[in-house]
């Protein structure tokens, strides 16, 4: 590799692209398609519809792809105008650089197939959890249910009374 290869790598970076409702894979395929190298996380879900379990491949940022790009020789123009993108996320004006570690980060949490994995917690009612973050750190409570994919009712004591209170499922672990 020659050293204005590296010098070229040096001052590329990963930007957010803002990505049209559900388009995700439209915008990455048309900008990989101009040439430009795209990362777009993606997370396997499972959704019920008419009586089944229906399997999907989703984007693990819905609405959101990241993009490699040379803030210098990097021709931005026709980003904004690919199908399937809405814009390149910007704070002030300045577009949003994306931690290359973050980047790295999400690419070593993929499995065999390309996709996030993550540990989902099984919870069964009556199980007794501990609050590992957020305003109940701490604390312990009973499960009773989940309320959907990311939300879960328990039971807190709050001085001798149990009190129902919704969490996220990320902020409980088994006590």
């Amino acid at each position: 590799m020659s050293s204005n290869t590296n010098k070229q790598n040096q001052n590329r970076s990963w930007y957010l692209v803002l990505t049209k409702a559900q388009s995700e894979f439209n915008a990455q395929e048309n900008l990989l398609r101009q040439g430009y190298e795209i990362y777009l996380p993606l997370v396997q879900t499972s959704r019920r519809c008419n009586g089944k379990n229906i399997k999907r491949t989703e984007a693990f940022f819905p609405r959101y792809l990241f993009i490699y790009l040379n803030k210098e020789t990097d021709n931005w123009s026709p980003i904004r105008s690919t199908i399937g993108v809405a814009d390149i996320v910007r704070f002030g004006g300045v577009p949003a650089v994306v931690p290359e570690i973050m980047i790295d980060k999400l690419k070593m949490n993929e499995d065999e197939f390309g996709l996030q994995s993550f540990e989902k917690k099984e919870f069964k009612q009556g199980d007794k959890i501990e609050i590992i973050s957020g305003a109940f750190e701490g604390y312990k409570a009973v499960f009773q249910k989940m309320k959907n994919a990311e939300r879960v009712s328990v039971l807190l004591d709050i001085v001798g009374n149990n009190t129902q209170v919704t969490l996220s499922v990320h902020e409980l672990e088994i006590a």
